[in-house]
């Protein structure tokens, strides 16, 4: 087994092919249904962010850990329980994968682009929804169904995805020990 074995197959591959709309839907509806059975399944804008974070971990996060941690998916000597989530078939994780792996790098290769302006194709567009812009468009009498409600500020269920990772795997989020090291990542901050 090489360092790469564990990795997301994409995540090799030279160029992503972008996620359509489409996909997209697929993915949520995926994650529909393992709410059915999973109360805590997030979102896809949550999951985009907890990716975000996991490609830019110091390690590479096995599959099996990374999917325990956001899906709540046994690890893969593991039953399922009760509590934990499932997927409906081997089949529909199959296509869950195969739709996370295209993300994934996406994400990756976005991430790792030089690039001078947000106007670059090269560019990461985290997949988000402006919830508040949403309703804000919406006729007076659908507004009112949303009055009271706290709604998420743009991008922000985006980042709490990231941040869970950060906070489910602290110490890969550390500052280093070595001083030089530690330097050169708070300029980067």
């Amino acid at each position: 087994m090489t360092p790469t074995d564990s990795l997301p197959i994409a995540i090799l591959a030279p160029e992503p092919t972008f996620m359509d709309v489409d996909a997209f839907d697929e993915l949520d509806s995926i994650l529909d249904d393992l709410r059915t059975r999973n109360d805590e399944t997030p979102q896809w804008e949550f999951c985009e962010g907890f990716l975000a974070a996991v490609i830019c971990a110091r390690r590479p996060i096995p599959e099996d850990e990374y999917l325990q941690a956001l899906l709540g998916t046994p690890m893969a000597d593991e039953a399922p329980d009760d509590e934990s989530g499932s997927f409906a078939s081997d089949e529909q994780k199959a296509r869950f994968m195969a739709l996370w792996q295209q993300r994934w790098a996406e994400v990756a290769a976005a991430l790792d682009s030089e690039v001078d302006s947000l106007e670059d194709d090269r560019c990461y567009h985290p997949e988000v929804m402006d919830i508040r812009g949403a309703v804000a468009d919406m006729p007076p009498e659908e507004q009112v169904a949303f009055k009271g409600e706290d709604l998420p500020a743009f991008a922000q269920v985006w980042a709490l995805g990231f941040m869970f990772a950060i906070e489910y795997w602290p110490e890969d989020w550390a500052a280093p020990r070595d001083k030089d090291a530690a330097k050169w990542l708070d300029n980067a901050l």
